[in-house]
């Protein structure tokens, strides 16, 4: 199975980056990321799986080695990238890559960051170092899609921990033997299952693979062996976590960064009821009346269903993955923006479960992954609007401007003003800090 086999050659050889150094733009799009990271972590922190997992770090001790964003608590480096991997992916609001088909800074950069504040890292090395990360686990989704993801695993969760892994490799400055032991040992730690959308359990997957990746490139350093079957041989990764494998996608990226096709959230939901949502908001600009709608149609991809279907969610968690009552949410106006309206109180406000039962869902082979269409039938007229949330931005400035109003909506709260705004400013500055400037700095007075 030579695609899985050609990934871990290409991070050996290449220092896992496409083109050795990535350039200034590749750099500016991580940079977006870790400040969009930064930003849901800290909302995420006063989650109840978030405080679950703080005290489990407290009970289980443990030199304080590195920080857990959003409070003053110091723990071990792997109870640290558990904690903020989790809390990171606690309110579904953190990016995604479709490339992968999952999260794809929420299980690496923690890794990163607990290592690099052990390491007392630069932030230009985590940030080389996390872009490693993201582009290895990004170019194993790519050859294993669609059959990985179809299949029930959570690429959060799978590929996430290589990427993790590859990451900290990087950080640590890794040879070849080690690096390779290192990625084996992921490979064989490497878990989530789709099942647990819309439980404490999905976010979970996120802060295992941060746990699991920074714990194979330790182990890797100290000589731990691993097959070299483990990730493309007999009954290793590939062979048992994908029923079909795409090695030619790999020999035509050539010098093409796949962090740049990072998606951030604008709407607290799973991101494949965004283009759901945009399209119920613009009607209802439009002046459809939510009252009046007797039906709504909603055609998304058919992998959509196996996702954000819940019919009837009784939780806010659920509420993020129902694309019934996102869609009612944006025709009646809720700023779904805002993580306070994924309530359970919300979900069972009576209007909305009106208008939830109004919705019909169906799949449609034609739309791309992230596509959505909408009807509305009202008064006796169709009113229909399309939207797709799988492009990527492709104004860096005009997407720096967005995410950080959404960072300061987030960390305000946590921080304060004037903390949400020097961590925003260290964060634009990154490639000359320090790389524990940021956990210093994410921490309340």
């Amino acid at each position: 199975m030579r695609a899985a086999l050609s990934l871990v050659e290409a991070l050996l050889a290449s220092d896992g980056l496409p083109a050795g150094h990535p350039p200034a733009e590749v750099r500016e799009v991580a940079k977006q990321c870790v400040l969009d990271w930064f930003g849901v972590t800290l909302a995420g922190a006063g989650e109840e799986l978030a405080v679950m997992l703080r005290a489990e770090a407290e009970a289980a001790g443990g030199a304080p080695q590195a920080g857990i964003v959003g409070t003053a608590a110091r723990t071990s480096a792997l109870f640290a990238a558990l904690v903020n991997g989790a809390t990171s992916h606690a309110l579904d609001y953190d990016d995604t890559n479709l490339v992968m088909m999952g999260h794809s800074t929420a299980p690496v950069l923690p890794a990163a960051l607990a290592e690099a504040e052990v390491r007392a890292a630069g932030g230009l090395e985590l940030l080389n170092s996390f872009i490693a990360g993201v582009e290895l686990e990004c170019r194993l989704g790519l050859a294993l899609s669609p059959g990985h993801y179809a299949a029930g695993w959570h690429p959060t969760g799978t590929l996430g921990t290589f990427g993790a892994a590859a990451a900290c490799c990087h950080l640590a400055g890794l040879d070849r033997a080690a690096t390779r032991a290192a990625l084996g040992i992921a490979a064989t730690q490497a878990a989530g299952l789709k099942s647990a959308f819309g439980t404490m359990s999905k976010p979970l997957h996120a802060g295992k693979a941060a746990f699991n990746g920074l714990l194979a490139a330790r182990l890797g350093a100290r000589g731990f062996t691993a097959s070299d079957e483990m990730i493309d041989g007999a009954q290793g990764f590939v062979e048992t976590h994908a029923p079909e494998i795409h090695p030619e996608r790999l020999d035509e990226l050539g010098t093409r960064y796949l962090i740049t096709e990072t998606l951030f959230k604008y709407h607290a939901a799973c991101y494949l009821t965004h283009s759901t949502i945009e399209n119920l908001r613009r009607l209802r600009l439009e002046g459809v009346p939510a009252d009046d709608a007797e039906l709504v149609e909603v055609r998304v991809h058919p992998a959509a269903l196996t996702v954000c279907d819940i019919a009837e969610p009784q939780t806010g968690l659920e509420g993020k993955f129902s694309l019934r009552a996102t869609a009612a949410m944006g025709l009646l106006g809720d700023p779904t923006d805002d993580v306070a309206t994924f309530s359970d109180a919300r979900m069972a406000d009576p209007r909305l479960r009106s208008l939830r039962d109004r919705v019909r869902v169906s799949g449609d082979e034609d739309l791309a992954a992230a596509e959505a269409v909408a009807v509305v039938h009202a008064g006796g007229r169709r009113f229909e609007s399309r939207s797709d949330a799988g492009l990527p931005a492709r104004d860096i400035d005009t997407q720096w401007q967005r995410l950080e109003a959404k960072f300061t909506a987030l960390a305000s709260p946590v921080l304060g003003e004037s903390g949400a705004r020097n961590l925003r400013e260290a964060i634009r500055s990154l490639e000359h800090l320090p790389a524990a400037d940021l956990v210093r700095l994410s921490q309340p007075a």
